[in-house]
């Protein structure tokens, strides 16, 4: 299976043998893949229609709203808690953060940049929101209700005390370039990190 290249980097970060949970795990992509390295876990997911999927490839995936926590997990009951492509959809990101952290010893977090150049361009020159690549949707359907920066989301952690322990940039072809390694707060789109509580 050839997965899409942030969820190749999401995997690669994931011993073996981990216990994983996935929230908004959609059809269950990653989690097959993941399966198939000896990797346990659940999935989250709001929308049912993705269910059947998830159960054709013995994915154990559980209906839930992301914007009610994750009350249903003791504390530190997996290895690695996922959020890829969804901290921008939720009512309450840093409390979101903050049961991820309390439930995972790591989290994984994925996110569209709204730093990147072409958006300053559409909403400072354009004067209106900005649709690229990847944040596709006009502003009257789009899903995202709190979109940020790589630098918002570093201090965010920072305030809270992750530490980051990777970070991987990348544009609308998931491809890293010479300059998102120099200013990937410009030029990346989309970025995943992979954080822990300092106290951990």
């Amino acid at each position: 299976m050839t997965l899409r290249l942030d969820l190749q980097i999401i995997s690669d970060w994931i011993p073996d043998g981990s216990r994983v949970l996935d929230l908004g795990c959609g059809n269950g992509t990653l989690l097959n893949h993941l399966q198939q390295r000896g990797i346990t876990g659940y999935g989250l997911e709001i929308d049912n229609s993705k269910f059947p999927d998830c159960l054709r490839a013995g994915i154990q995936v559980i209906q839930a709203d992301l914007d009610d926590g994750l009350r249903q997990f003791a504390d530190h009951s997996f290895d690695y808690v996922i959020l890829s492509q969804t901290l921008q959809a939720i009512k309450r990101p840093d409390f979101l953060l903050h049961e991820i952290m309390r439930v995972g010893q790591h989290g994984i977090i994925g996110f569209p940049n709204f730093g990147h150049w072409r958006c300053r361009l559409q909403l400072g020159l354009g004067g209106h929101m900005p649709v690229s690549k990847s944040l596709p949707n006009a502003w009257f359907e789009t899903p995202n209700i709190h979109l940020c920066t790589i630098k918002d989301f570093e201090k965010l952690c920072a305030a809270n005390r992750y530490n980051v322990l990777g970070r991987s940039v990348v544009n609308h072809a998931y491809k890293d370039t010479p300059a998102i390694r120099l200013l990937p707060n410009l030029f990346g789109e989309t970025a995943v990190y992979l954080i822990q509580n300092i106290a951990s």
